[in-house]
């Protein structure tokens, strides 16, 4: 075979060549500043990476090899990965006619809520379960359960519906989800003490010794994912969490080597693509590196890796464009090497799926697998420079706040402390305020949100059960905190206000200036007060302050803003400010923030300036007291 040089007639191009343009470019701007990126781990992402900036020993990582980075398979399965539809609907009749019906629209898989302390399902008995799944082939489809303190009952009611339908072990196919850790994070409590509980999931690891395709427990790194975990965060805690199950698992008598196999770990994936890619690479190495300490290395082959599209990432306003973020987020998934995954339908933040969003969710898969070919590369990111170096460091930074949580005592004292809690509360709140101040743009909430009726109708969740007063374990839990939420609760306040009032809060734009100049300031005022519920009630150009007063006169609101190029607000700022007060305007914003004419201007009449960098949800706060929201 001829072997194809591509850079044949090419001159080779060298850094020092690309770095005289950038500067040229950049015309005295920092290079760090202005080119360079940052993970939440404050992990640097350079805008260029050559071979030089890869990590080392790359030419001889393949897939199916040690220390599985590249994937645990040598080579491409059919289908590439596994369909898992989710039901959280606590009729049984109900669950069923959703699951036959999902199943015959390609779902390969099916995960069910249980209804437990803190969480609503399906009652955990075999009668309820069985209704569940009637007309399901157990033989075939496989069963995963997330059922928190009832696991243990659920999985004998599904063990009980295997015998009653006379599958063997061999023919078993499911995942337990065994995950008193997870559940004790999400909830904060445990009913039993934690020893008890992990005694309970290596009594149902040992059960599945003898079953080859039923894991007992996962290691689940969704729930801090949720609660806003950087990606070093919930690698870490995911690696804390395995090995506190290996060691419960080798106290009972089940070897890593054995233990291994039985434990899934499940990831969440959002829409960011190259981080989530480079997380679920690295889990993989970060995995083995575990297994490999316990002797046990080659055992990874035989885990199952999952994702699930992120919570956190999805709105309530103009749900449509979570399709987006979930469709994404599977392609990552799947280009990362997820054996099994979970997309949750576009509207589960607001209740109950109906057909068409279970619909969708299915079809993410089908699209990916079937038009995409998606599953037909094996770690088709493996050799991208800037993938490999992202995923090196990643690993490097999860190892290190694995190795902390360790030396702390490990993940349940790490838990009982608060320290992940906390640890995670301060990324979340960083990443709000990148989202509050636009250095983080969220599209329908943040960016372009659409104000009105989105045409989604959906029933709510269920009130979920009681956690039964004071467990023999509490601790603070994690709080799940949705990006969306801030921006959310201003507009339903604003939704609520135009109910009572029967009058939807608008603020008056004065475009002053041609269109030119005023319609790319005006344009995004108009998406800025609609992430706050509030309307927007555009001028046409205006040539002259007593314009602007006629204008908003007519228009019925009470507050304005001012929209318009710099060299307009120079020439026109200041009469029109006081054109606009005098007319009765109980507030005068002005878009941008144009510093040598700040003092005047205010001087004139103008309360507040709006401007990219600001503290968006400061002031859409301060623009609902104005209106009386």
């Amino acid at each position: 075979m001829t072997e194809l040089a591509l850079m044949e007639g090419f001159s080779v191009p060298e850094r020092a060549q690309w770095l005289a343009l950038v500067e040229k470019a950049l015309k005295g701007a920092d290079f760090e500043r202005r080119l360079v990126a940052r993970t939440a781990d404050g992990l640097r992402i350079a805008p260029l990476y050559g071979r030089a900036e890869a990590p080392g020993g790359l030419a001889g990582q393949q897939p199916g090899a040690a220390p599985y980075l590249r994937g645990a398979c040598a080579a491409t399965v059919s289908p590439p990965w596994d369909i898992r539809q989710i039901y959280a609907e606590p009729d049984a009749a109900a669950a069923n006619a959703a699951i036959l019906e999902d199943l015959e629209g390609g779902a390969t898989s099916l995960k069910l809520h249980i209804a437990a302390p803190g969480r609503f399902g399906l009652a955990p008995d075999a009668g309820t379960l069985g209704t569940a799944l009637k007309g399901v082939m157990l033989d075939v489809c496989p069963i995963a359960l997330e059922a928190g303190e009832e696991t243990a009952t659920a999985a004998a009611s599904l063990a009980e519906l295997w015998r009653a339908s006379n599958i063997s072990d061999n023919a078993r196919l499911g995942a337990l989800n065994a995950d008193p850790l997870g559940v004790l994070a999400t909830t904060g409590s445990l009913r039993q003490p934690l020893d008890a509980a992990l005694g309970e999931a290596a009594a149902l690891a040992g059960s599945a010794l003898g079953v080859p395709h039923l894991t007992a427990l996962v290691v689940d790194g969704h729930p801090y994912h949720a609660a806003g975990a950087s990606e070093a965060q919930e690698l870490a805690a995911m690696l804390a969490t395995l090995a506190a199950y290996l060691r419960a698992l080798d106290g009972a008598g089940i070897a890593p080597a054995d233990a291994l196999p039985k434990i899934a770990i499940n990831l969440a994936v959002d829409a960011d693509q190259m981080l989530g890619l480079a997380k679920l690479r690295a889990a993989r190495r970060l995995v083995w590196q575990v297994a490999d300490a316990c002797g046990a290395g080659d055992a990874v082959r035989q885990m199952t890796f999952g994702a699930e599209t992120s919570l956190r990432m999805m709105a309530k306003h103009d749900p449509w464009v979570n399709m987006l973020r979930t469709t994404i987020a599977c392609a990552t998934a799947a280009m990362g090497g997820a054996q099994v995954i979970t997309v949750l339908p576009f509207t589960w933040i607001l209740g109950r799926p109906d057909k068409f969003a279970r619909r969708m969710a299915r079809n993410t898969h089908l699209v990916l697998q079937e038009e995409s070919w998606l599953g037909r590369v094996l770690d088709p990111a493996g050799g991208s420079f800037a993938i490999e170096a992202l995923t090196a460091d990643l690993a490097a930074t999860a190892w290190k706040l694995f190795q902390e949580i360790e030396a702390a005592g490990g993940m349940a004292a790490a838990l009982t402390s608060g320290r992940i809690q906390d640890d995670i509360a301060k990324v979340a709140e960083a990443r709000a305020k990148q989202l509050a101040t636009g250095r983080m743009e969220m599209t329908g909430v943040s960016a372009f949100p659409k104000l009105g009726d989105d045409g989604v109708k959906v029933a709510p969740w269920p009130t979920p059960p009681s956690l039964g007063g004071v467990g023999a374990v509490r601790i603070k839990p994690l709080a799940v905190r949705r990006l969306a939420e801030p921006f959310e609760k201003l507009r339903a306040a604003a939704e609520a206000h135009a109910v009572g009032t029967e009058t939807p809060s608008k603020v008056f734009l004065a475009c002053i200036g041609d269109l030119a100049s005023h319609g790319a300031r005006a344009t995004w005022i108009a998406n800025f007060l609609a992430a706050g519920g509030i309307g927007a009630i555009q001028s046409a150009p205006l040539a002259d302050a007593a314009a602007a007063a006629g204008a908003f006169k007519d228009s019925g609101a009470t507050i304005a803003c001012i929209c318009g190029a710099d060299a307009s607000y120079g020439e026109l700022g200041e009469a029109t400010a006081a054109a606009l007060k005098s007319a009765g305007a109980h507030r005068v914003y002005l878009a941008g923030r144009p510093k040598d004419l700040e003092t005047a201007l205010q001087a004139a009449g103008v309360d507040a300036f709006i401007y990219a960098g600001g503290d968006a949800l400061e002031t859409l706060g301060a623009l609902h007291k104005a209106l009386g929201i």
